[in-house]
Parts: structure tokens; C-alpha cells; sequence
């Protein structure tokens, strides 16, 4: 079921089981002092148990897929994009880092004797990302309340998105939630996890005051984000 986590700020919980289950986030920033738009950060697998649309249905006084006014994809793995068919077309943009666009675009081949890199060069056969209008967003690049930053390692594409005024860091894959903390994720799942740690001492140093730390796997940090990416940074 939905989770509040802050303002309009709600946890999607999709997927399947372990560790194939991941969460999204739906942020309604059409109050006052919003923008006006209702944004969705990361999607699920293409087959969610609850679904995508059972999510929204249940948070907040009930959204539906028409309600979304953007997609923001921390990175290009099934477990956060598989849920982008709904989104075929070109009514919604769709935001996803410089490297990841230019790898879903077929103007990158990742690494072939590389254990993420084969399965991607498999997965974009066997599952074609959809037709969507993909947006490549740059690092520092502004998108509505939203800054990106750019966080390699787990992906090449790797993006965090950090919404100042809510005060909540759409972390992805850049960590993972430990008891009640945070760690980085695993060796099997990642690109480069030297380039993943650095990313993470780069992220704290960049990135201001914000309480919410929003993770695809484990339970987001809900008060102490900033400094829990901190302590993380000085153990990495």
C-alpha cells in the first residue's frame, strides 16, 4: 500500500518479491507553492503486484495515470522502468540521465565481458524500451522543483533527483536502506563500485539540507537523510 512520507510525497510499493520488488514515488506538487505538476519517480517492473494503477488509486484522495505530468527514471534497470508502458506516446516526457538515454537509444553498447553490461545488451532484445518521449537530462539540469545529479557507478546513467523545497533526495540505486541507514548496493548489480562510492562522497558534498532519503529497495530515511548519505560517504 501507499506510503506519505512528507507533503505530497508518497511511496509506491511495486513489484514482486525480493529482490525483485522495488519502490516509486508519486510527488503531487500542485500546492501553492508548487509547480503544478504531478510527477512520478521511477516506475516498477512491467508486471506489478499491486499494480501501478492500484498505487496511485490508493494514495492520497486517488490519482490515475492520466495525472501524471512527468516520469523521472533514476536509471535503466527492469525494476524501475518496466512500468513505462504505460506511458507510450507523447503526452508525458520521460527523464532519464545522458548515458542511460544514449544506451536505451542504441548509441552506446555497454561492455560485453561485463556481468551488468551483457544482461542490459540482453534485456534491451528482450525487452525493447517502449515507445515514450525520452528526455536526456543533464547533471545540474532543473526540472520543475527537481535538480538532477548525475551518479555513476550502479549504471553509467545513474540520476538522483532532489527536490529542494519538499526536502526529499530521489536516491535510486545510488544506496540501498540498511537498518535504518543506508548502504551501497551490491557488487552483482552494479557497474563500478569504486565509481559508485565516489558518486556517493560526491553526491553528500554537492547536495544540500534534505530530511527524506527515498531509495528504490529498503525503507527510506525519513528525518536525517543528508546526514545519513554523510555518514555513508565517510564509510565508503
Amino acid at each position: 500500500m501507499p506510503r506519505r512520507l512528507t507533503g505530497g510525497v508518497w511511496l509506491l510499493d511495486l513489484g514482486l518479491v525480493e529482490p525483485v520488488d522495488a519502490y516509486a514515488y508519486l510527488v503531487d506538487d500542485t500546492g501553492a507553492a508548487g509547480d503544478g505538476t504531478v510527477t512520478l519517480v521511477d516506475t516498477g517492473l512491467f508486471l506489478n503486484r499491486p499494480t501501478l494503477d492500484d498505487e496511485l488509486a490508493a494514495a492520497g484522495e486517488g490519482y490515475t495515470l492520466a495525472d501524471i505530468d512527468r516520469v523521472l527514471v533514476t536509471h535503466y534497470d527492469l525494476d524501475h522502468v518496466g512500468g513505462l508502458r504505460a506511458f507510450t506516446g507523447d503526452r508525458v516526457p520521460v527523464y532519464v540521465g545522458t548515458a542511460d538515454a544514449a544506451l536505451l537509444a542504441g548509441e552506446d553498447d555497454p561492455p560485453l565481458l561485463h556481468h551488468k553490461g551483457l544482461f542490459h545488451r540482453v534485456a534491451r532484445r528482450v525487452w525493447p524500451f517502449p515507445d515514450v518521449r525520452v528526455v536526456p537530462i543533464a547533471d545540474g539540469e532543473a526540472v520543475g522543483g527537481f535538480r538532477a545529479y548525475h551518479t555513476p557507478g550502479h549504471n553509467p546513467g545513474h540520476t538522483v533527483y532532489v527536490h529542494e523545497r519538499l526536502g526529499v533526495a530521489f536516491l535510486g540505486d545510488l544506496v540501498w536502506g540498511a537498518e535504518g541507514g543506508l548502504t551501497t548496493p551490491i557488487w552483482l548489480d552494479s557497474y563500478d563500485m569504486e565509481r559508485l562510492a565516489a558518486s556517493v562522497r560526491d553526491l553528500a558534498g554537492r547536495v544540500g539540507e534534505f530530511e527524506v532519503a527515498a531509495m528504490g529497495h529498503g525503507d527510506p530515511v525519513t528525518a536525517g537523510g543528508a546526514a545519513a548519505l554523510t555518514a555513508l560517504a565517510e564509510q565508503v
